[in-house]
């Protein structure tokens, strides 16, 4: 039980840094987080079907 918190423990700590490296600039200091952009759809239906996004009436889903 108790290796196991250990373990736990450690991947935790090591998995912190991969997740600030994006937020930094290339000399490694810390910027602020550039803004994700939404993705687009992928889908779009025109009357009830599938359909390329785009055809013209066609609506994204």
């Amino acid at each position: 039980m108790r290796t196991l918190f250990l373990a736990l423990a450690v991947v935790s700590l090591s998995a912190t840094p991969a997740l600030a490296a994006p937020c930094k600039d290339a000399k490694g200091k810390f910027i602020k987080c550039p803004e994700k952009k939404p993705v687009a759809a992928k889908k779009c239906r025109l009357n009830g079907k599938f359909a390329k996004c785009g055809t013209p009436g066609a609506k994204p889903v």
